[in-house]
């Protein structure tokens, strides 16, 4: 019995050094760029052993009210610039490391079949998903959208709202909707069933824009401040590229 306890001692001592050097990072990032981020911390990781990467992504209002509630987030991406100004108002986000990680663009997304090439057929449609503007910027964008197109009270009454733009586009694919207002990105790389019916002009609204700072903590940690510097590399640009996002 004590060689069996002294053995286990000893295989618990050997793991402790390998513990001690892990580092986490946690990642809070809009939902439209977990496939992108996935594969940039993944690489990451693989050239950068014990770096453990821990990812919530959601709704960039949703993140940022988290982070604000004292979850623990070193990098904030978020979808839009209101909400990476909410945590600059808060102190929450590191002013000096707030920069431009991305671009993207709205479309209207729906299964074959369903009849709609502009902004003007949509309200001849009957259900209609988008983000709930309250925190999902996917959905912002979309009611500036309506509101520029001059088509923003016939759509009051046939608009579905999601928490995300991932549940958004899930609607659209299952057919619950007619169609859904979602990013470029997610209605190539995500979509089963639905495709995109037309881009929104981008006149209609603010581009969409991927801010991305260290949080005031996130800041006073090496490890996430390195994985940072590789966002902003040239290798990462290329990842963003080639999932669809533009990065000039």
């Amino acid at each position: 019995m004590n060689r069996v306890i002294s053995t286990l001692i000893v295989v618990a001592a050997c793991l402790l050094p390998i513990a001690a050097t892990a580092a986490e990072i946690n990642l809070f990032v809009a939902a439209s760029m977990k496939e992108v981020v996935n594969e940039l911390a993944d690489s990451y990781a693989k050239q950068n052993s014990g770096i453990i990467f821990k990812k919530n992504y959601g709704a960039s209002g949703s993140l940022a009210k988290q982070i604000e509630n004292g979850a623990p987030a070193d990098i904030f991406i978020s979808a839009n610039l209101e909400w990476m100004e909410y945590m600059k108002a808060r102190k929450l986000a590191d002013d000096k490391s707030i920069a431009t990680f991305a671009y993207n663009s709205l479309v209207f997304a729906g299964r074959p079949g369903v009849k709609a090439a502009g902004m003007s057929d949509v309200v001849r449609l009957n259900r209609i998903a988008i983000g709930s503007p309250k925190s999902v910027p996917a959905g912002e964008y979309a009611v500036e959208a309506f509101r520029k197109a001059g088509i923003d009270k016939q759509l009051e009454k046939k608009l579905v709202m999601a928490k995300d733009v991932r549940e958004c586009l899930l609607y659209a694919d299952r057919g619950e909707v007619d169609g859904a207002f979602v990013y470029k990105t997610d209605a190539l790389q995500v979509a089963r069933s639905a495709r995109i019916l037309f881009t929104v002009p981008q006149e209609y609204y603010s581009r969409v824009t991927y801010p991305m700072a260290l949080t005031v903590a996130g800041s006073r940690k090496a490890v996430a401040a390195g994985f940072y510097r590789f966002l902003e590399s040239a290798d990462a640009k290329a990842v963003l590229a080639r999932h669809g996002f533009s990065v000039k």
